[in-house]
């Protein structure tokens, strides 16, 4: 297994975001956390990349411990986030943001030109405003950006949170036909996403939170042949 999320509980103050949450991502996989807002999805992604350290339980990726280790050094063992609302640098150009990936420890100034590349090359409206300024981009221009920083640090698990959230359907679908081209290529990924129609179709797996807990979990097909699942995040009976 190669990313192992064992009984962890997180706060904010003394409020407990998420509480005895386990997970587990083999390589070359994609799954999937849904579930309503606040039901700790987020949190969970900050626990294992060391943002919001977890309180109690353990993290383990490609067997060796994680939990308790700051940020940087995680990014640096492969676990990369992209995270909610993009957050790409407003005032940097679009391949400076994207160089920004570089800064994890994975990619060399060698290297560098070469990842610049392989992201243009999947994101060619990228390449085509190169110098533009983050602040000037779309909502869909930015996630490409805030993903094509992330893969130029080279990660072996991919945090996506929310990729969808905000843009327009047309360009949901252009930020979808990317994550299956990097599926494809073998990238690791851990989802979460409010489009649950779509993210089910990508994921072999699901977990399901609800009020910082795991409510249900497994294959998607088998949690779709579920009637209350249908009914609470797919509008379906």
């Amino acid at each position: 297994m190669l990313l192992e999320v064992k009984a962890i509980s997180a706060y904010y103050g003394r409020v407990a975001a998420i509480h005895d949450v386990s997970l587990d991502v083999k390589e070359g996989e994609i799954v999937c956390l849904v579930g309503p807002n606040g039901a700790g999805k987020s949190t969970t992604l900050m626990a294992i990349c060391g943002v919001t350290p977890p309180a109690t339980g353990e993290i383990r990726f490609d067997g060796r411990r994680i939990d308790g280790r700051p940020p940087h050094e995680i990014a640096r063992l492969g676990i990369v986030q992209v995270p909610e609302g993009r957050r790409v640098f407003a005032d940097l150009t679009i391949e400076e943001n994207l160089e920004m990936g570089t800064y994890s420890g994975r990619t060399s100034r060698r290297d560098w030109p070469a990842e610049r590349d392989r992201i243009y090359a999947l994101f060619p409206r990228l390449a085509e405003r190169r110098r533009q300024l983050g602040s000037t981009l779309s909502g869909g221009e930015q996630q490409m950006l805030a993903i094509g920083r992330a893969l130029v640090a080279r990660p072996r698990v991919l945090l996506l949170d929310e990729p969808s959230l905000g843009l327009a359907p047309m360009v949901v679908e252009t930020i979808y036909r990317t994550i299956h081209e990097i599926r494809n290529l073998g990238m690791t990924i851990l989802l979460v996403e409010q489009n649950v129609d779509i993210a089910w179709s990508f994921a072999r797996r699901a977990y399901i939170l609800e009020s910082g807990t795991v409510a249900m979990a497994g294959a998607t097909s088998e949690l779709l042949g579920d009637a209350r699942v249908r009914n609470t995040y797919l509008g379906t009976t």
